[in-house]
Protein backbone atom coordinates (compact mmCIF):
# COMPACT_ATOMS: atom_id res chain seq x y z
CA UNK A 1 0.00 0.00 0.00
CA UNK A 2 1.11 3.49 -0.55
CA UNK A 3 -0.08 7.02 0.74
CA UNK A 4 1.85 9.49 -1.59
CA UNK A 5 2.56 13.38 -0.65
CA UNK A 6 3.03 15.43 -3.56
CA UNK A 7 3.70 19.23 -3.54
CA UNK A 8 6.49 22.01 -5.06
CA UNK A 9 10.08 22.02 -3.92
CA UNK A 10 10.56 23.06 0.22
CA UNK A 11 6.65 23.00 0.79
CA UNK A 12 8.26 20.33 3.75
CA UNK A 13 6.94 17.06 1.96
CA UNK A 14 10.41 15.21 2.76
CA UNK A 15 10.50 15.94 6.87
CA UNK A 16 6.68 15.33 6.92
CA UNK A 17 6.68 12.12 5.08
CA UNK A 18 9.80 10.77 6.88
CA UNK A 19 8.35 12.04 10.15
CA UNK A 20 4.66 10.08 9.56
CA UNK A 21 6.35 6.95 8.22
CA UNK A 22 8.24 6.54 11.75
CA UNK A 23 5.23 7.44 13.65
CA UNK A 24 3.20 4.72 11.46
CA UNK A 25 5.91 2.30 11.13
CA UNK A 26 5.94 2.09 7.42
CA UNK A 27 8.48 2.84 5.42
CA UNK A 28 9.53 6.29 3.53
CA UNK A 29 10.13 6.53 -0.24
CA UNK A 30 12.34 9.48 -1.42
CA UNK A 31 11.13 9.73 -5.40
CA UNK A 32 13.40 13.01 -5.64
CA UNK A 33 16.43 11.26 -4.23
CA UNK A 34 15.79 8.86 -7.56
CA UNK A 35 16.17 11.82 -9.57
CA UNK A 36 18.88 13.80 -7.81
CA UNK A 37 20.85 10.76 -7.97
CA UNK A 38 20.23 10.94 -11.79
CA UNK A 39 21.06 14.50 -12.12
CA UNK A 40 24.36 13.62 -10.27
CA UNK A 41 25.19 11.29 -13.26
CA UNK A 42 24.32 14.14 -15.56
CA UNK A 43 26.88 16.39 -14.07
CA UNK A 44 29.44 13.59 -14.02
CA UNK A 45 29.05 13.54 -17.55
CA UNK A 46 29.19 17.18 -18.68
CA UNK A 47 25.76 18.48 -18.24
CA UNK A 48 24.53 16.52 -21.33
CA UNK A 49 21.68 14.56 -22.01
CA UNK A 50 23.03 12.83 -24.67
CA UNK A 51 25.76 11.48 -22.97
CA UNK A 52 24.05 10.69 -19.74
CA UNK A 53 21.61 8.81 -21.95
CA UNK A 54 23.90 7.22 -24.09
CA UNK A 55 26.09 5.92 -19.90
CA UNK A 56 22.41 4.99 -18.27
CA UNK A 57 23.23 1.56 -19.42
CA UNK A 58 26.21 1.45 -17.37
CA UNK A 59 25.09 2.80 -14.37
CA UNK A 60 22.78 0.65 -11.66
CA UNK A 61 20.16 3.22 -9.74
CA UNK A 62 17.72 1.49 -7.03
CA UNK A 63 15.90 1.39 -4.01
CA UNK A 64 17.41 -0.43 -1.05
CA UNK A 65 15.40 -1.21 1.92
CA UNK A 66 18.08 -1.76 4.86
CA UNK A 67 16.21 -2.29 7.96
CA UNK A 68 14.01 0.59 8.77
CA UNK A 69 15.58 2.61 6.32
CA UNK A 70 14.92 3.03 2.00
CA UNK A 71 18.55 4.13 0.91
CA UNK A 72 18.98 5.06 -2.53
CA UNK A 73 21.72 3.25 -4.42
CA UNK A 74 23.87 4.24 -7.07
CA UNK A 75 26.18 1.27 -8.42
CA UNK A 76 25.61 -0.72 -5.23
CA UNK A 77 26.46 2.43 -3.09
CA UNK A 78 24.23 5.02 -0.44
CA UNK A 79 24.35 8.53 -2.49
CA UNK A 80 23.96 9.87 1.07
CA UNK A 81 24.11 13.81 0.79
CA UNK A 82 26.29 13.90 -2.63
CA UNK A 83 22.95 14.20 -3.64
CA UNK A 84 21.88 17.43 -2.13
CA UNK A 85 24.30 20.15 -3.57
CA UNK A 86 22.64 23.23 -4.63
CA UNK A 87 24.40 22.12 -7.93
CA UNK A 88 22.27 19.12 -7.93
CA UNK A 89 19.18 21.33 -6.81
CA UNK A 90 19.46 23.70 -9.40
CA UNK A 91 19.78 21.19 -12.28
CA UNK A 92 17.24 18.47 -10.96
CA UNK A 93 14.36 20.19 -12.41
CA UNK A 94 15.66 19.50 -16.29
CA UNK A 95 16.62 15.94 -15.29
CA UNK A 96 13.02 15.20 -14.13
CA UNK A 97 11.74 16.72 -16.84
CA UNK A 98 13.11 13.80 -19.50
CA UNK A 99 10.20 11.28 -20.30
CA UNK A 100 13.72 8.58 -20.44
CA UNK A 101 14.24 9.74 -16.73
CA UNK A 102 10.93 9.53 -15.40
CA UNK A 103 9.94 5.99 -17.19
CA UNK A 104 13.29 4.95 -15.29
CA UNK A 105 12.17 6.64 -11.81
CA UNK A 106 8.79 5.28 -12.15
CA UNK A 107 9.43 1.82 -12.73
CA UNK A 108 12.12 1.88 -9.80
CA UNK A 109 9.40 3.32 -7.26
CA UNK A 110 6.87 0.96 -8.38
CA UNK A 111 9.10 -2.03 -8.26
CA UNK A 112 9.81 -0.81 -4.93
CA UNK A 113 6.34 -0.78 -3.40
CA UNK A 114 4.78 -3.93 -4.28
CA UNK A 115 6.67 -5.36 -1.08
CA UNK A 116 6.09 -3.20 1.62
CA UNK A 117 4.02 0.25 2.94
CA UNK A 118 5.02 3.17 1.79
CA UNK A 119 4.97 6.86 2.40
CA UNK A 120 6.05 8.68 -0.66
CA UNK A 121 7.00 12.62 -1.19
CA UNK A 122 7.41 14.10 -4.86
CA UNK A 123 5.82 15.85 -7.28
CA UNK A 124 3.52 13.82 -9.60
CA UNK A 125 3.53 10.78 -7.43
CA UNK A 126 -0.72 10.87 -6.53
CA UNK A 127 -1.34 12.14 -10.32
CA UNK A 128 0.86 9.62 -12.44
CA UNK A 129 3.01 7.41 -10.59
CA UNK A 130 0.61 6.12 -8.52
CA UNK A 131 -3.10 7.23 -9.41
CA UNK A 132 -5.13 4.21 -7.35
CA UNK A 133 -2.94 5.33 -3.94
CA UNK A 134 -4.46 4.34 -0.87
CA UNK A 135 -4.63 8.47 -0.11
CA UNK A 136 -3.29 11.19 -1.59
CA UNK A 137 -2.09 14.48 -0.06
CA UNK A 138 -0.91 17.78 -1.22
CA UNK A 139 1.70 20.01 0.64
CA UNK A 140 2.07 23.95 -0.30
CA UNK A 141 3.60 26.67 1.55
CA UNK A 142 4.81 30.74 0.67
CA UNK A 143 8.19 30.43 -1.17
CA UNK A 144 9.62 32.52 1.92
CA UNK A 145 8.69 29.80 4.03
CA UNK A 146 9.99 27.24 1.48
CA UNK A 147 13.98 29.03 1.16
CA UNK A 148 14.17 29.07 4.78
CA UNK A 149 13.39 25.69 5.95
CA UNK A 150 15.60 24.57 2.42
CA UNK A 151 18.13 27.37 3.68
CA UNK A 152 18.36 26.05 7.40
CA UNK A 153 18.50 22.23 5.84
CA UNK A 154 21.65 22.98 4.06
CA UNK A 155 23.02 25.18 6.81
CA UNK A 156 22.97 22.17 9.18
CA UNK A 157 24.10 19.87 6.95
CA UNK A 158 27.64 22.29 6.36
CA UNK A 159 26.75 23.27 3.00
CA UNK A 160 27.20 26.93 1.93
CA UNK A 161 24.23 28.29 0.87
CA UNK A 162 22.92 31.83 0.12
CA UNK A 163 19.36 32.61 1.27
CA UNK A 164 18.33 34.79 -1.90
CA UNK A 165 19.85 32.41 -3.91
CA UNK A 166 17.88 29.64 -2.66
CA UNK A 167 14.34 31.39 -2.80
CA UNK A 168 15.08 32.42 -6.85
CA UNK A 169 16.19 28.55 -6.63
CA UNK A 170 12.54 27.85 -5.90
CA UNK A 171 10.69 30.46 -7.84
CA UNK A 172 12.64 28.90 -11.13
CA UNK A 173 11.83 24.55 -10.03
CA UNK A 174 7.54 26.16 -9.23
CA UNK A 175 8.03 27.50 -13.12
CA UNK A 176 9.90 24.43 -14.57
CA UNK A 177 7.52 21.90 -13.08
CA UNK A 178 4.42 23.71 -13.21
CA UNK A 179 4.88 23.99 -16.76
CA UNK A 180 6.50 20.82 -18.22
CA UNK A 181 4.61 19.19 -20.73
CA UNK A 182 5.35 15.46 -19.11
CA UNK A 183 3.82 14.90 -15.60
CA UNK A 184 3.44 18.44 -14.32
CA UNK A 185 2.99 19.33 -11.24
CA UNK A 186 -0.28 19.57 -10.24
CA UNK A 187 -2.59 19.00 -7.24
CA UNK A 188 -4.69 15.47 -7.81
CA UNK A 189 -8.33 16.14 -7.68
CA UNK A 190 -8.71 13.35 -4.85
CA UNK A 191 -5.73 14.63 -2.66
CA UNK A 192 -6.31 16.87 0.67
CA UNK A 193 -4.77 19.74 0.38
CA UNK A 194 -2.61 21.19 3.10
CA UNK A 195 -0.97 24.78 3.43
CA UNK A 196 2.62 23.84 5.61
CA UNK A 197 3.18 28.17 5.93
CA UNK A 198 2.03 28.37 9.32
CA UNK A 199 1.91 25.08 10.46
CA UNK A 200 4.42 23.29 12.59
CA UNK A 201 5.91 19.71 11.80
CA UNK A 202 4.48 17.53 14.60
CA UNK A 203 0.47 19.33 13.85
CA UNK A 204 0.97 18.15 9.36
CA UNK A 205 2.70 15.05 10.80
CA UNK A 206 -0.41 13.91 13.20
CA UNK A 207 -2.91 15.08 10.45
CA UNK A 208 -1.56 12.69 7.93
CA UNK A 209 -1.08 9.92 10.12
CA UNK A 210 -4.64 10.10 10.91
CA UNK A 211 -5.20 9.67 7.05
CA UNK A 212 -2.59 7.03 7.45
CA UNK A 213 -4.62 5.25 10.14
CA UNK A 214 -7.97 5.27 8.67
CA UNK A 215 -7.10 3.71 5.49
CA UNK A 216 -4.30 1.17 6.67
Amino acid sequence: MIITIDGPAGSGKSSTAKAVAKKTGWFYLDSGSLYRTFTLLFLKYGKSKSELLAHLNNHSVDLEVDGEEVLTMLDGADVGDSIRTPEVSGNVSKVSSWAEIRNKVNSIMRKTVQKHNFIADGRDLGSVVFPDAAAKVFLTASIEARAKRRYKELQEKGIESNLEEIKQNLADRDQQDSTRKIAPLIKPDDAIEIDTTSKKLEDQVRQIAGIVERVG
